[in-house]
């Protein structure tokens, strides 16, 4: 196993965090061409293109009537749930709602000047598709993160695609944590194919405003592909997780919560900064006892080559390479976290406390997991309601509200030679006359 490298923070800066890790490039490779062709075909072929990639990708042989779940599949999935699971995700469920609900807003309105009243209202989008991953792994949460929040605004119809296992089937407890929404189109679609049939639609899966849920390179390069045809959430890459510690901080719960970030996939990155130097070694000699008990150990151990600490001259100095990195996850570990949560601006969320680790984020805390990652934190936030809605300007004027604005008005039109602009005031003007 190779050590974990250890920098010192005056190595660290925006040139060589790319050749640390490409944190702000999403690794596309050299796919691109493969997933436009797939996009291609779906378009054109609909639900046969479906079936013979589901063979290719899955090696998973689905006849068209299989494509969606059947209700008779959701029924069986509550009799083969383990019980304290099916707590588990009413319990995230309930969490997920109160959380998602307060940050609703009420339509507002103000007055502006005299006779000008302006406000807004909020509509939520009409159609959604939810991608929720199912090769390596059966991801509940994930279903649980994205139905939250549609739900709350109120979302008319919702489509999950999630690859089928060897059996055929999607995982019960997917079908289970969809159901607790009362997400009836379930289909059987993984991959790129899976975004192309839900931006353009097929003969079984309708076309939807906007996809959201994260996935592999191919699902993601997919998405970015067809961002021109239907919306699409935050773009995501490798998962990463930035730890700032300073030396009251545990570094049992430090590498912990490095090790729990990084054993979903080989390309995930882990990076812990502190100014502690007894902290730090404490972590690099302890660190590989703790991934040898890993039951991930081998994904683990990959993703350590991605991974690195950083050697901070203070805790301003750990402030600083954390806003430059912007992670995905920020675990502050540190006295007072509270004053460093204030010096923070780019992260995707953020944990405070030593009894705070990420994983109840991932799943029970109410806090959404699906976020930006490979430093897109610096300009986008993770999934929330406002993904889910629109917000709609509404303006009334008076006929003096008309008049206190008609000359401003009319002096931006005629600057921008649009004449008619001021034409469709002045008429008005006239008429007051």
């Amino acid at each position: 196993m190779e050590d974990l490298r250890v920098f010192n923070s005056k190595e660290i800066n925006r040139n060589s965090l790319k050749d640390l890790k490409s944190l702000y490039e999403v690794q596309f490779e050299n796919i691109e061409n493969d997933i436009k062709k797939i996009i291609f075909d779906v378009k054109n072929e609909g639900d046969k293109a479906l079936i013979r990639y589901t063979k290719k990708f899955d090696n998973v042989k689905l006849d068209l009537a299989d494509l969606k779940v059947k209700k008779s599949e959701i029924d069986d999935a509550y009799s083969s749930i383990d019980e304290k699971l099916l707590k588990a995700i009413q319990f995230s469920k309930r969490n997920l709602i109160k959380f998602h609900t307060a940050q609703l807003k009420k339509e507002w309105n103000i007055n502006i000047i005299e006779g000008v009243n302006a406000g807004q209202i909020y509509r939520s989008i009409d159609s959604v598709g939810i991608y929720v991953p199912g090769g390596k792994a059966i991801y509940p949460s994930t279903v649980l993160m994205a139905c939250a929040p549609a739900s709350v605004v109120g979302v008319d119809k919702i489509t999950i695609c999630s690859p089928p296992q060897k059996n055929g089937s999607i995982a019960p407890e997917i079908l289970v944590a969809a159901n607790e929404f009362n997400i009836e189109n379930i289909c059987k679609i993984g991959g790129a194919q899976a975004i192309a049939a839900m931006a353009y639609g097929t003969e079984t899966i309708l076309p939807v405003q906007k996809v959201i849920g994260p996935g592999n390179k191919w699902v993601n390069t997919a998405k970015q592909l067809l961002s021109k045809i239907i919306a699409i959430d935050n773009p995501a890459g490798p998962s990463d997780i930035l730890i700032i510690a300073d030396k009251y901080a545990n570094y049992e719960y430090v590498i912990l919560d490095f090790i729990s970030q990084i054993e979903h996939d080989p390309d995930n990155i882990g990076i812990i900064v502190s100014d502690s130097n007894e902290l730090i070694k404490s972590i690099t000699s302890n660190i590989n006892s703790f991934i040898e008990k890993a039951k991930r150990k081998d994904i683990i151990k990959k993703a350590l080559k991605n991974s690195f600490i950083v050697k901070a001259d203070n805790l301003d100095d750990c402030i600083r390479i954390s806003n430059l990195i912007a992670p995905e996850h920020l675990e502050i570990q540190t006295k007072n976290p509270r004053e460093i949560l204030a010096e923070i601006y780019n992260a995707g969320a953020i944990f405070l406390g030593q009894y705070t680790p990420v994983p109840l984020g991932d799943y029970s805390a109410g806090t959404n997991h699906i976020l930006p990652t490979g430093g897109y934190a610096k300009t986008y936030s993770g999934l929330n309601i406002y993904d889910f809605i629109k917000i709609i300007d509404v303006l009334e004027c008076t006929e003096q509200g008309l008049y206190e604005l008609s000359d401003s008005a009319i002096t931006f039109s005629k600057f921008e030679n649009l004449n008619s602009h001021g034409d469709a005031i002045k008429g008005r003007l006239k008429d007051k006359k």
